[in-house]
């Protein structure tokens, strides 16, 4: 299985390199309206976890890079980063089923969205672990995931904070 993650390699390359940027890019951005951010109630809580999707997708894709990493300990790293992922991501569905402000539809689609990419990771970790070849196949799916989602909302959260 070692062998296989090796093949992803350039994949990873690639992945660790723009998640890191984009979530860089998207805290500077965030920074210059974080007053106005953070006392919006739904707008912090979404950032955050376009965020952390940006982070999992980095720490998924540098984890693959470490020589030697099993299968096993690969799958389990993926699961602990989709899992905390998956607890901003959680929050942000939590604060946003809350707000009276937001159409019921609104909220839907709002929370879907983050959910993706942690999803799609969560599957290729326990994919992983079971010893499964085409896991990284989801790993791929996650980080591509992660990165329109992350985008998506980060610019819907950017452009909300000015109307």
């Amino acid at each position: 299985m070692t062998d296989m993650v090796a093949q992803w390699s350039d994949f990873n390359v690639a992945m660790t390199g723009a998640s890191a940027a984009l979530a860089g890019l998207v805290i500077v951005a965030a920074s210059v309206n974080i007053g106005t951010i953070i006392r919006a109630g739904t707008l912090t809580a979404r950032l955050a976890a376009a965020v952390a999707a940006l982070v999992l997708a980095l720490v998924v894709s540098a984890a693959g890079l470490i020589p030697g990493m099993s299968s096993i300990s690969y799958g389990l790293v993926i699961i602990i980063a989709a899992v905390g992922a998956g607890v901003f991501q959680s929050h942000a569905t939590w604060i946003i089923l809350r707000d009276p402000d937001q159409a019921q539809g609104g909220r839907i689609s709002k929370s879907t969205l983050g959910f993706l990419p942690v999803v799609a990771y969560l599957v290729s970790g326990i994919m992983m672990v079971s010893g499964q070849p085409s896991s990284l196949l989801f790993a791929a799916a996650g980080g591509i995931l992660a990165i329109v989602s992350g985008i998506l909302v980060s610019w819907i959260v950017l452009v909300e904070v000015l109307r």
